[in-house]
């Protein structure tokens, strides 16, 4: 009786390592389908199953789960200031302001630079 061997894990490589790091923050974009916590899903998942692979992924990871956890605060308040109007353009620039950090961390993942998100609270160091 022949059995053949589990399949071996896959070897994290430089580029590998890359296109995990890209994942990292491109994941975040998956909150532009799925409303709410689609935006900290993906980062959260990607971090969680990756970060033991590489330092550079673990690093990516945090930051991208720590601006999008800023922005959701940032997200319940402009919610909360929509009562009184003021709010409403707020959640706008920030949906905004989100996707367009999203796509230059992202852009700056696969230049094997590591992006530091402004206005980032850092929840998870």
């Amino acid at each position: 009786m022949e059995t053949t061997p589990p399949p071996l894990p896959i070897p994290v490589t430089p580029s590998n390592t890359r296109t995990w790091t890209v994942l990292c923050h491109a994941s975040a974009l998956l909150g532009l389908f799925f409303h709410f916590l689609g935006h900290i899903f993906g980062p959260l998942i990607v971090w969680l199953l990756k970060r033991g692979d590489a330092p550079e992924i673990d690093a990516h990871g945090k930051e991208s789960l720590n601006f999008q956890l800023s922005m959701l605060i940032y997200d319940a308040v402009a919610f909360i200031l929509c009562f009184v109007l003021i709010g409403i353009p707020i959640l706008i620039v920030l949906w905004v302001l989100n996707t367009v950090l999203v796509i230059v961390a992202s852009i700056k993942a696969s230049e094997g630079q590591l992006y530091r998100y402004p206005l980032t609270i850092r929840f998870v160091n």
